[in-house]
């Protein structure tokens, strides 16, 4: 299982506690140094849709120009996410057979059950 998120980022860090204290092998990876590659966002994407990934309640999406919030699409969304990491919901987690994007109590049980 893999953990895309933040080091700093709370929600991250309880997912990692919560599924590795459940005996889950988990790697983290690191958003902001380099750990997501263009094939996983298009992973993500196909599984789960741009809307569903970009976080538009992030300081980050606050901070950007307006040129770049305006006429999104898939390709526009892509290229901002992989831009900045830190627009993209966190954590998203992948197992064999899923990708997860939050850590709600919907993704909490069917992680934990597996």
């Amino acid at each position: 299982m893999k953990l895309f998120g933040i080091k700093t980022c709370d929600t991250c860090r309880k997912a990692l506690k919560t599924l590795e204290g459940a005996g889950k092998s988990v790697t983290f990876m690191d958003l902001r140094s380099g750990d997501l590659t263009g094939d996983d966002m298009d992973r993500w994407l196909a599984a789960l849709g741009w809307e569903a990934l970009l976080n538009r309640r992030s300081t980050s999406w606050r901070a950007l120009d307006e040129a770049d919030k305006q006429n999104l699409d898939e390709t526009n969304a892509r290229s901002l996410m992989l831009t900045n990491p830190t627009l993209i919901k966190r954590p998203v987690i992948e197992t064999e057979d899923t990708i997860f994007v939050g850590f709600g109590k919907a993704q909490q049980d069917a992680l934990l059950k597996s």
